[in-house]
């Protein structure tokens, strides 16, 4: 439920109502306003009598939360919230954010090339994955620390925030060391341990839709993050299995639509993931921009035949800053940048 105070409540008021609703069991989400200020209350309301916290002093009204997710939905929060992630880099404000870089790391000749080549053509953050969970057991699966390692090394040679996906809840310590956004990735939408446990770090948290799973699933695993006190999360459409094999997964481009309208909490697209074909990538990002998505992660890699891991849906260097040419004008067009 949503606790809205009256106009210049007092400090005091307010801490009055934190108080008791905490006493009561709830975890209490002050959102403070010029004006106002509303507190989201999460917890059993079968416990509390509405109309005995609605008397107390500086209280204007009892709202109840109609959605199941009550920490991302707009019923609490009504204005879209900006992530910031760092030096300047924002997800959810004026300026498009794009991710770029290789599925895995392979090595440091490799890290370097692709990140400079991604950084020269405006990506604000380097992708790269060291722990890969994939279908096979025999497919390559990451250097781990290793690779962690190289990624923060790359990042303060050539100072560009950096982004990994943590598969397991062991690693989400180590991973938190080194990267400065936390990957969910689909497979782990609904791995209920893991989201909690990124939740209780400060780290921003990339979450990745599931293969197959509704808005509303994908909503409440967000939900998970946030009940654990971690505010910063932002959401990643990457295509769902469909009837259709054409291509790797069916790009959701209503999804855009529908999470801002749900959700406060900024949504990018992964046209790589989602189209699994490099040469249907860039029609996608184009799409996902003009939808109104807040930025897109893009698979780079400088020789994606020989690539470890999707090499097929990997742009070359060249391609992938052609892209970036030519989402600009589009950008503009829906009162945005890159």
């Amino acid at each position: 439920m949503i606790v809205v105070m009256k106009p210049f409540a007092t400090k005091e008021q307010i801490e009055n109502v934190e108080r008791r609703l905490t006493s009561l069991g709830f975890k209490t989400h002050p959102i403070y306003g010029e004006v106002k200020t509303v507190i989201g209350a999460i917890g059993d309301k079968s416990r509390v009598d509405a109309s005995s916290l609605s008397h107390m002093p500086g209280v204007e009204a009892i709202v109840p939360i109609l959605k199941p997710y009550k920490l991302v939905g707009r019923e609490l929060k009504k204005e879209p919230s900006i992530i910031e992630v760092g030096k300047g880099v924002a997800f959810g404000g004026k300026e498009l954010v794009v991710i770029a870089g290789p599925c895995a790391i392979e090595g440091e000749e490799q890290l370097y090339k692709v990140a400079k080549a991604v950084k020269k053509s405006g990506a604000k953050i380097l992708r790269g994955g060291a722990f890969k969970p994939r279908t096979s057991p025999y497919s390559f699966r990451g250097l781990e620390e290793e690779g962690l390692k190289l990624l923060h090394q790359v990042k303060q040679d050539l100072d560009l925030l950096v982004i990994t996906e943590v598969v397991d809840t062991r690693d989400v310590e180590l991973v938190s060391r080194y990267s400065d956004i936390l990957q969910i990735g689909a497979r782990n939408m609904q791995n209920f341990r893991l989201l909690s446990e990124c939740g209780k770090t400060s780290k921003p948290v990339l979450l990745k839709r599931g293969l197959s799973s509704t808005i509303e699933e994908w909503l409440m695993a967000a939900e998970y993050i946030m009940n654990e006190g971690n505010e910063s999360v932002i959401l990643c459409e990457r295509g769902i299995r469909t009837f259709e094999t054409a291509t790797r997964n069916t790009m959701d481009i209503n999804a855009v639509a529908v999470v801002k309208e749900l959700s406060h909490l900024p949504i990018i697209a992964d046209p790589s993931h989602g189209t699994g074909n490099w040469k249907y990538v860039s029609a996608a990002a184009r799409a996902f921009v003009a939808a109104g998505a807040d930025g897109l992660i893009i698979e780079v890699h400088p020789d994606p035949q020989n690539a470890a891991s999707d090499g097929p849906q990997s742009l070359k260097p060249e391609v992938f800053d052609e892209l970036m040419q030519a989402l600009k004008p589009i950008a503009q067009a829906v009162g945005r940048s890159i």
